[in-house]
């Protein structure tokens, strides 16, 4: 089968590679149907992410159709169109049974899929814990409207909920790449007050306007005072960073009023300062990591039910086998991007 493969730092390579086997009875086979790109592929690529093992093949957002499943699978059956999630989880350990499934303490706990183990840019994956893996897509939706649930709108859900939203709070998301519009999605299930979205990329904030016109936009160098004209207690009650920036870290705290809530979503190439005498006594609270994407469930039943719509974010679409086009427009933002389909059918 085609897989696009993790070569070493810099290089990725379409492959021919062997169609994934059953290894253990709580497997499954999936045949990809849709797959996309993720900011954190090219994290692999560019080396930021040590764990990443060179010769596995990459992609961790994808939804398909199951082909095989172990014996102890129960959750899911042959034929069924399925989506698959970002993280490997147990389900059974002290963590995944408290809903921090990004922590499951299984080997392959935690983000492996396209990272640590085969991903799913490529015509089949094995994912494990299907049970826990797995989402069956209700016949109504879509695979393009599935497409995202497995990561980045499960990122966006979860980064929504830990962030205790009001419906009287003011909140910044900085950064409106595809995690930023998923998060801002979410967010908007909240019903808060004001909703303010920081961007620098004129394409970006020209879709954000052109799809969510409710909510306020503005640009790094303006946001701080923005924030300020446009909140009641001198900042935002809420400040989502998703944007991973050199500067941004700084800005998501800065624009925060006292006492409030700071939620990192963003994945950083570099460690970040945290400067704690500048901090000092505006109280925050910070809420940061890997997204515990155990919401999938949630998720589709808000799609079904037309309340979460991602499908605007598909701006480009390719077949696996030009993948590397794609991966080009993607990484360089070229041609209005946000996220790109890769077709397997």
């Amino acid at each position: 089968m085609l897989a696009y493969t993790y070569i070493e730092q810099g290089k990725f390579e379409l492959q021919e590679r062997p169609k994934p086997e059953i290894k253990d009875s709580r497997d499954a086979i999936v045949r990809v149907t849709l797959s996309s790109i993720c900011s954190s592929d090219l994290h692999i690529k560019h080396g930021s992410v040590p764990r990443a093992v060179p010769g596995i093949t990459v992609g961790h957002e994808m939804v398909g159709v199951v082909e095989e499943v172990g014996d102890a699978v129960t959750s899911v059956r042959c034929g069924d169109r399925v989506t698959v999630n970002v993280e490997t989880f147990c389900g059974e350990c002290f963590f995944c049974k408290r809903g921090y499934v990004n922590n499951c303490i299984d080997s392959n706990g935690g983000w492996a899929l396209g990272c640590r183990i085969d991903g799913g840019q490529a015509e089949y994956v094995r994912v494990p814990y299907a049970d826990q893996g797995l989402n069956r897509i209700p016949d109504t939706v879509s695979d393009e409207q599935a497409l995202f649930v497995g990561d980045v709108l499960a990122t966006g859900f979860w980064a929504a909920r830990i962030s205790n939203i009001s419906e009287k709070d003011t909140v910044l998301i900085i950064g409106a790449g595809p995690t930023g519009i998923c998060t801002l999605l979410c967010v908007m299930l909240k019903k808060p007050r004001r909703i303010i979205v920081c961007e620098k990329s004129i394409e970006r904030i020209r879709f954000v306007r052109e799809h969510y016109p409710q909510v306020l936009v503005t640009e790094p160098e303006k946001c701080k005072d923005f924030v300020l004209q446009n909140s009641d207690y001198g900042g935002a009650d809420v400040v989502l960073e998703v944007a991973g920036s050199e500067d941004t870290f700084r800005l998501a705290w800065d624009c925060a009023r006292p006492n409030a809530v700071v939620t990192v979503v963003a994945l950083y190439d570099k460690p970040q300062l945290l400067p704690l005498p500048d901090m000092y006594g505006k109280n925050l609270t910070f809420k940061t990591g890997g997204v515990d994407g155990c919401d999938c469930a949630e998720i589709l039943r808000l799609i079904e039910a037309g309340e979460i719509d991602t499908t605007p974010l598909i701006t480009h679409r390719f077949p696996l086998h030009k993948i590397e086009e794609a991966y080009h427009i993607f990484e360089n933002k070229l041609d209005g991007v946000i996220k790109i389909a890769i077709e397997n059918r």
